[in-house]
């Protein structure tokens, strides 16, 4: 008896056509949010410098090429300032270097205890000289941090001792010893470590290196007095905001997910001062009796907690005199020795704006060179950035004509009419 087979086919129903055009334009929605948000068509550009025609200036950009080439970021992730920031700020390296260094503590007029890490070179310097880095890393930060130990340790390498600022407050496992921690300008904590540093070594010359709110510090603390400036040879500011004045409109404004940013500061703040309650707020703090803790567990900006409490520790009367006298912007034009303001053009944190305070200030002084560079760089390029102006200002040092003293780069016609 023959049997038959029927075969069966399942046929699934066609879709219509709309679906696949659906499908390609959710695709297409994503590859136009990612390009967008990861700035992928933007053009690539070498920093945009803004200095004097000196001979400093000149040799310094030859001596320091990185300054004046193209810079090719990552294809995915160079283009973001979001992502440079979260890179910069959180990441450093994905094996980030462990630089062995040791503590320091020094007492303080007030009763507080100021703390750095102090690291030995791991090589000879290129000019045959002692020479060192005095570094303040950014908001709440300190020795620890990623982007600070690739630095110092890439600095190491280079023939420079470190000696790195630990904000006040800012390490989780030092209590504080006075009613009192880092705030936006004060140099109190610097200069005591710049001071030790020049007594424990008398002939070591020296290199100030500021990060964000650490680059408003240090320009601040060589504007105050001109003999803060006694044996820099340079500084070198990276992405501070020179005005918190000015700064403080931008810092509510949503582009760049600006208002996110101040957000997210203000919670770390708010954690590193309840951190610190007991200290801050105790029976001896006189200060801070009038402080609302009420309001600064509901601060969802920097502003809030400035005016709340960070204002208060210094005895400011109001929110625009702490900002006003804690800027450097009042101080920084006092600065005489070689200056290199670096800020990017892309900076999700410093409004485009405000980059004319440093634009202006290298317009009209011979001593610094501003660059903005269009978008954040990584922490490569930056401490290549770095090391690489400071290197150039050793061998300034080393090699200048003597009519060109330090401190006194417009001597420049002398120089020239001692050639004719």
């Amino acid at each position: 008896m023959n049997t038959h087979e029927s075969e069966v086919y399942t046929v699934a129903p066609e879709m219509p056509a709309m679906f696949d055009g659906m499908k390609l334009a959710a695709v297409a929605t994503v590859l136009y949010v990612i390009v967008r948000c990861l700035n992928l068509k933007s053009p690539t550009a070498p920093p945009d410098l803004t200095y004097q025609d000196t001979t400093l200036n000149h040799f310094l950009l030859k001596s320091c090429p990185i300054l004046t080439k193209e810079y090719i970021p990552p294809l995915l992730w160079g283009k973001s300032g979001h992502l440079q920031t979260a890179l910069y700020g959180k990441l450093g390296r994905v094996s980030s270097p462990h630089p062995f260094g040791l503590r320091k503590y020094l007492p303080m007029q007030d009763g507080a205890t100021a703390t750095f890490d102090l690291f030995e070179p791991l090589a000879d310097h290129q000019s045959g000289e002692d020479v060192t880095m005095v570094i303040c890393p950014g908001i709440g930060n300190h020795s620890e941090k990623h982007y600070i130990r690739t630095f110092v340790d890439h600095s190491q390498k280079q023939g420079y001792r470190c000696a790195v600022l630990n904000h006040l407050g800012a390490l989780p496992n030092i209590e504080l010893t006075s009613p009192r921690m880092f705030t936006y300008g004060c140099t109190w904590e610097f200069a005591a470590m710049v001071g030790f540093i020049k007594k424990t070594y008398p002939q070591t010359k020296l290199i100030v290196v500021g990060f964000s709110l650490g680059g408003n510090i240090v320009c601040k603390f060589l504007g105050e007095n001109r003999t803060n400036q006694e044996r820099v040879l340079c500084c070198v500011s990276v992405c501070q905001g020179y005005s918190a004045l000015r700064a403080q409109e931008t810092f509510l404004q949503w582009d760049q997910c600006r208002r996110f940013y101040n957000f997210l500061m203000a919670d770390n703040m708010k954690k590193i001062i309840l951190s610190h309650r007991s200290a801050l707020f105790g029976v001896g703090s006189t200060k801070m009796v009038d402080a609302d803790l009420s309001r600064l567990y509901t601060a969802t900006s920097l502003m809030q907690i400035d005016d709340n409490i960070m204002r208060k520790f210094h005895g400011h009367n109001s929110l625009k005199e702490y900002y006003e006298k804690e800027s450097c912007v009042h101080f920084i034009h006092n600065i005489n020795v070689p200056l290199l303001l670096v800020n990017s053009a892309d900076d999700p944190l410093v409004h485009n704006t405000l980059l004319t305070i440093p634009r202006t200030l290298a317009e009209k002084k011979e001593n610094v060179i501003f660059g903005a560079v269009l978008f954040p760089q990584p922490l490569t390029w930056m401490d290549k950035v770095i090391v690489g102006y400071v290197n150039a200002i050793c061998q300034w040092e080393k090699q200048k004509p003597p009519c060109l003293s330090q401190g006194a780069h417009s001597n420049e016609t002398k120089c020239q009419d001692s050639k004719s």
